[in-house]
Order: structure tokens, then C-alpha cells, then sequence
């Protein structure tokens, strides 16, 4: 009877570590597998932003080389060109993935901290704010969901919030000092300098969600906007490339009553004859040659015909892999070499 006894405690220890040794087992196998998928994950996000990183520095030698070539930028030239931003890019080889790239002028855009006339930071520039006035109408005009927004709050709170008094006294009678962000729910205080990111500008009084970010098919004021242009001095010009600003900027650009010649010249840029364009963009009056538009003049202070601010989106792909990487880029030249670079100012990876 003990014999007997003895053999089935021997085959309930036996079955009892075999079970354990299978779990175990199976145990060791899940984690070296989500091991394994981690690893791979790793090792292809790697790759992806190896390759997103190298469509980043092919823009940026493109950039460079048309500073060597050209004094002005437009639309017409080799870096705006989608094709010829292919060519380039299919001379850089993959084993695996691919990238795509996108170069846009930054001072097509609006520079928000122009408003105010740094580095001193106090007094407000009155072109600016002028043209501000037109881009918000601009949206009024495009949308009903706009109709009760007061531009002139918004460019007196702007400017409220970019200078160095804060509540000495509001710009106007509705601007808006840290005493009236205090009493919002959460409070918060004005800046009193310059924006450092895009996305302060919609706590500004009078900025709705909609008309920063844009609703439905309707793009906000974020699409034609930078916080970049500071110059060697500390101050921003606030001049806008009219080679390459969009349809919403050139409308602000034009004086007030003649908004409707937008298009006319946003088209004049883009004429071409058998794949050639045909017109000369590097006057910074080039826009009087609009037919029938001489009499139209842009205020100088507020116009260039070149840039060295540029946004640079590469898209990197790895299987079912996507990487973005936005990058915002300033060409100078290096004080030893004197040979124009690329400075990165800013980099973001999604």
C-alpha cells in the first residue's frame, strides 16, 4: 500500500513540474516575442528617423545652393518644385521606406511679433497692425461663423500681450493686460514679450479655437502665421516675401478697398509659357505689371523679394510605418567660412 502510495506522489510531483515548466515556457517565449517586437519596432523608428532626418538635410542643401545662385525667392525656383525636390530625393538611396519633402518659405507668412517694434518691446507697429486689421477681415468676410470677432480687440490684445508694459494702460479700449486673464477660468497672465510658439497666440482675447486652427475645409490664421524673421538686431521687420505668400496675406497686403486684386497677382506669379515662367519677380514692384494695376502701390515696409526662413516637412515611411519631421531652418553665413549654412531653429518629430 505505501509503494503504491509512494508512485502516485511521484506522478503528482512529476505532472506538477512539468506544468510549471511549460508555463514557464510559454512565459519565456510571450516575453522574447514582445521582446523581439520591441526590439523591431525600435530598430525601424530608428530607420525612419534616419531617413526623414536625411530628406531634412536634402532640403536644407538645396536651400544652400539657391542662395549661391539666386537673390530673391519665388514660387518659380528649384526648391518650391515638388518634381525637383523628387530628382533630388531619388539620388539618396533606401533599402527599405521612403521619403517625401516639402519646402515653404517661413516669411510667407505674418510675423506675429512684428506687431510690436523690439527689441525695445513698446511702441506698435502701426503697419503692421494695419495689415493685420485687413488678414482678420480677410477671414470675417470668407466665413459667417466669423461675423462677431472685432479685429481691432484682437491687434490691441496682441499687442498688449507681446509688450514690456503690462497694465500701464490697454492698447485702445479693448485691449487686454494680465487683469483680464487673471479673472478667466484657469487664469493665466500675459507674456509681456515676444511669442516663443505659434500656439500662445490663441490665449490672446478675442482668438476663438475656430479661427486659429480653422474648422471643416476652412484653414485658421495658424496656416499664415510664424514666430520666426528676428534679425541680428534683435528686432522683426515683419516684411513678407510677395513671391511666395499665400491668397489670405496678399489680400492683407493690399490697401484697404482693393483686397479683390489678390488673386489677380497670386496668378501673375504663376504664368507659364511651354512649361517656362514668363514673368520677372525680382522688383519689389513687380505686382504693377498686373494688367491695368500700376496705380496700386504695397507699402515698401511691409514687402521683400527674399528670404533665409524656411519650413521644412519631411515625411518618412517604413512599411506600416509613418514618421513626420517639421523642421524650421535659417540660411546664414558662417563668420569663418564665409560660405553660406542652414541653422536649425526648431525640430519636431511625430
Amino acid at each position: 500500500m505505501m509503494l503504491k502510495n509512494n508512485h502516485g506522489i511521484a506522478l503528482l510531483i512529476t505532472l506538477s513540474i512539468t506544468t510549471v515548466l511549460i508555463a514557464v515556457s510559454l512565459e519565456l517565449r510571450r516575453n522574447a516575442g514582445s521582446a523581439v517586437m520591441t526590439t523591431a519596432a525600435a530598430r525601424d523608428r530608428l530607420t525612419l528617423l534616419h531617413i526623414s532626418s536625411s530628406g531634412i538635410n536634402a532640403a536644407m542643401a538645396m536651400l544652400i545652393k539657391d542662395k549661391k545662385e539666386s537673390e530673391i525667392d519665388s514660387m518659380q525656383e528649384g526648391w518650391a518644385d515638388p518634381e525637383k525636390i523628387i530628382e533630388i530625393l531619388n539620388d539618396i538611396p533606401f533599402e527599405d521606406g521612403k521619403v517625401t519633402v516639402s519646402i515653404s518659405d517661413e516669411l510667407s507668412r505674418i510675423q506675429v511679433n512684428a506687431i510690436v517694434r523690439f527689441p525695445e518691446g513698446r511702441e506698435s507697429n502701426d503697419a503692421q497692425m494695419f495689415m493685420w486689421d485687413r488678414f482678420l477681415s480677410y477671414f470675417i468676410f470668407q466665413d459667417d461663423l466669423f461675423e462677431e470677432i472685432e479685429p481691432r480687440t484682437i491687434i490691441n490684445s496682441v499687442k498688449d500681450w507681446l509688450d514690456s508694459g503690462d497694465d500701464d494702460a490697454i492698447t485702445g479700449l479693448n485691449g487686454a493686460e494680465s487683469d483680464y486673464y487673471q479673472a478667466l477660468d484657469p487664469p493665466y497672465s500675459c507674456r509681456n514679450g515676444q511669442l516663443t510658439y505659434l500656439d500662445e497666440l490663441a490665449l490672446i482675447r478675442g482668438i476663438t479655437f475656430d479661427l486659429f486652427y480653422g474648422h471643416e475645409e476652412q484653414p485658421g490664421i495658424s496656416r499664415y502665421t510664424t514666430i520666426y524673421g528676428i534679425t541680428d538686431s534683435g528686432a522683426y521687420e515683419g516684411k513678407i516675401n510677395i513671391n511666395t505668400a499665400e491668397l489670405p496675406v496678399l489680400t492683407a497686403l493690399l490697401p484697404s478697398g482693393n483686397e479683390h486684386l489678390a488673386q489677380e497677382i497670386f496668378d501673375y506669379r504663376q504664368e507659364k509659357t511651354d512649361l517656362e515662367y514668363i514673368h520677372d519677380l525680382s522688383s519689389l514692384t513687380w505686382y504693377k505689371h498686373v494688367s491695368g494695376r500700376s496705380d496700386i502701390t504695397i507699402d515698401p515696409e511691409l514687402i521683400t523679394t527674399s528670404s533665409n526662413f524656411f519650413r521644412i516637412v519631411s515625411v518618412a515611411k517604413l512599411r506600416e510605418m509613418e514618421m513626420t519631421t517639421t523642421a524650421i531652418v535659417q540660411r546664414i553665413k558662417d563668420n569663418t567660412s564665409n560660405k553660406w549654412k542652414c541653422k536649425i531653429l526648431s525640430w519636431q518629430t511625430e
